[in-house]
């Protein structure tokens, strides 16, 4: 059982026998910055988003003052929406009502789900760091949420890995809830099946395409979602 867990273990067999509904829309994929987004940075955003299809785009960079995000935000956000690719600010609901962002990423310290609604409205895409807890799940999408996030599935150089959940976890939610959810934490291309496979509704994805050619690495992706 997990700390946050209260429903206890859930058997790790689920996904073996886990076969998508039809009715559910195929894995996309969900791009987060790195956390500089200075420079030369929103030309590989572009370069990005142009090599293969992305259902959004998350910028996520800390220890920033709302004034300087929102001057970077800016030409991320354009690009995002010349792509009509959704654009979520991460961690703070007062930056992305200040940039009309489509949506806003909580950590489980970053604020509840219903305030974000009140904040952005009805149709602000919300989503909720849930770790591996069926119960937090549940919890955010009670106080509606629009997604769950479940990881880090792989180790990553990204942020500090405290909760690593079975895949398992995406086939029994996809089972029991229509809210979609979203797997994060070191997926590559090369790693990344096992996911989809398990019902993952979006991969999100930072390390991977940002390491390397951004490009190549979303064209990459892109194969792995087209099985």
């Amino acid at each position: 059982m997990t700390e946050d867990d209260p429903l206890g273990p859930l058997d790790p067999d689920f996904a073996a026998h886990f076969r998508r509904d039809d009715r559910r829309p195929p894995c996309q994929l969900y791009l987060i910055s790195p956390l500089d987004v200075t420079g030369g940075f929103p030309d590989r955003l572009a370069r990005a988003l142009d090599a293969g299809p992305v259902a959004a785009f998350q910028m996520r960079i800390k220890d920033v003052d709302q004034h300087v995000a929102a001057k970077l935000a800016e030409p991320l956000q354009r690009l995002c929406a010349d792509r009509e690719v959704a654009f979520i600010v991460n961690d703070s609901i007062a930056l992305a009502k200040r940039l009309g962002a489509d949506g806003v990423h909580l950590g489980q310290g970053d604020g509840d789900p219903r305030e974000a609604r009140d904040a952005l409205g009805p149709t602000a895409q919300i989503g909720v760091t849930c770790h591996d807890s069926r119960h937090l799940a549940m919890e955010a999408g009670e106080g509606s949420a629009d997604y769950v996030a479940f990881g880090a599935f792989y180790p990553t150089t990204t942020k500090t890995v405290e909760h690593q959940p079975d895949p398992s976890i995406l086939s029994w939610w996809a089972t029991m809830f229509e809210i979609p959810s979203v797997a994060i934490g070191g997926i590559t291309p090369a790693n990344a099946p096992p996911l989809v496979a398990a019902g993952a509704d979006f991969l999100a994805v930072s390390g991977a395409v940002w390491g390397g050619g951004e490009a190549a690495a979303i064209q990459a992706f892109t194969e792995v979602l087209k099985r």
